[in-house]
């Protein structure tokens, strides 16, 4: 039958062909009853409504990711020092391509990483005594900051629908947590009252062990109570508190694409989902029903909840989308969190989407900072990338390319493989018998 009407829709074309009636139609066009709609990608949907202090904030954490990258693989080595061939295996994560190398990353921090020449003529990296001291602090910060990295983890079981975690999933918060280096083989033993460690079929996992019904309070409920004074802790239930909106000085609720007008936040939309009550992200979710608006305020709860934790408040959307499954949002978060802006902001700068909690930012600045965070500061002003930001008025996506992170045209990159090399690193030399080992390259590239 579908033949049939095929051959007889191709005949009465080719019909009209003959009559000098032929007009081309699109394969949509041919059949009236089925449209096609044009899709529109992330960054077009988002594009009129970007933060400009926001997307500073973040090319400033991509600058210090690397930086942090570079300076984790060193202190990894005996010594802090190894040679700098070796540091080229970090290429791919410093987005960095032929024929750029890591020798010019790494110089153009003077003051956090120090190059020199042995006497057989080979390059070694090492890190400045300022950048040692940053190290020493930062192993005491981590330690400080241990007992409440746990809380924020084992609040994170509590709000898993099995109450465990793969333990390679958790892995990716550890910076943005502030978990220490050796979370995989010392940290996660070390609150055994709060959480173990099983090994299943399919790898290790984080295991609650103890509810504790203080810790199943959200952070907006805390922030209510306090300016309420009522420190009564509730078991988990619903909830119908409104979630805070934050919007640029020049926003603009609605936008135009095509010559139609499209809204970033419809206003009574708004304040329905914002009356709306909803289930606590300790709660069972179980019962809950995919693409329903309980459904949808809880992920968006669980969310706030995930970035609340965060030294930054700030998350790479890849980092959340991992856990759909464990904490019940979702397939489709990506257009969750477009659909409420004010209460979070993607960033599309680079390759990589960023989520932020617009309520914990002022400007570019976060409101709150944890003493981990100025430690970050402290690191970033050592390097010599931060004039670069001063002027992003343009957003290009490419913006983590080696260009931007070098500060400048080939022309003025030093190749310190060059032969005026010698005269920058004059007075700087390794002895012939300095013995070290440099162990497997593949722990420069593991968390």
């Amino acid at each position: 039958m579908r033949a049939t009407c095929s051959r007889n829709r191709l005949s009465e074309l080719l019909r009209c062909r003959g009559q000098g009636q032929w007009q081309f139609q699109c394969p949509y066009q041919l059949s009236p009853a089925r449209g096609m709609t044009r899709g529109r990608s992330v960054k077009e949907r988002s594009k009129k409504k970007r933060v400009h202090a926001l997307e500073v904030a973040i090319e400033r954490w991509k600058v210090l990711s690397k930086v942090l990258t570079v300076v984790e693989a060193l202190k990894k080595e005996e010594e802090h020092v190894t040679p700098l061939k070796r540091l080229e295996i970090l290429r791919p994560q410093l987005g960095l391509v032929k024929p750029h190398k890591v020798a010019h990353f790494v110089r153009r921090s003077p003051h956090l990483f120090e190059v020199c020449r042995d006497n057989r003529g080979v390059m070694w990296a090492g890190l400045s005594p300022q950048a040692e001291a940053l190290v020493e602090e930062e192993s005491r910060l981590l330690e400080e900051h241990s007992p409440t990295a746990a809380q924020y983890v084992t609040r994170m079981l509590m709000m898993s629908v099995d109450r465990r975690l793969p333990i390679d999933k958790i892995a990716h918060f550890r910076r943005d947590m502030g978990l220490p280096h050796d979370f995989r083989t010392r940290w996660v033993h070390m609150f055994p009252e709060q959480f173990r460690v099983v090994r299943l079929e399919d790898g290790e996992y984080l295991q609650l062990v103890s509810w504790n019904p203080n810790w199943a309070v959200t952070e907006l409920e805390k922030k209510a109570a306090a300016s309420a004074g009522d420190a009564n802790a509730s078991p988990p239930g619903e909830l119908s508190l409104p979630f805070p909106m934050k919007f640029p000085p020049n926003f603009t609720s609605y936008y135009r694409f095509r010559g139609k007008a499209h809204h970033y936040v419809k206003t009574g939309n708004t304040e329905q989902f914002q009356k709306m009550t909803y289930l606590s992200p300790y709660a069972e979710a179980k019962g809950l029903t995919p693409g329903t608006p309980e459904f949808d305020k809880r992920a968006v709860a669980v969310m706030h909840e995930i970035l609340s934790f965060m030294l930054e408040k700030r998350l790479v959307t890849d980092h959340l989308t991992h856990f759909r499954r464990e904490f019940v949002m979702p397939q489709k978060l990506m257009r969750l969190l477009l659909k409420h802006y004010g209460i979070f902001y993607v960033s599309e700068r680079g390759k990589r989407l960023s989520v932020f909690l617009t309520e914990a930012y002022d400007g570019t600045e976060l409101i709150e900072k944890c003493p981990l965070l100025r430690w970050r500061e402290k690191l970033l002003q050592l390097t010599g990338y931060r004039g670069r930001m001063k002027n992003i008025g343009k957003f290009d996506a490419s913006s983590d390319s080696e260009d931007y992170l070098l500060g400048g045209d080939d022309d003025t990159v030093l190749d310190i493989e060059s032969e005026n090399s010698d005269d920058i690193l004059d007075g700087c030399s390794i002895s012939d018998d300095s013995e070290m080992d440099l162990g497997d390259t593949d722990e420069l590239c593991r968390d």
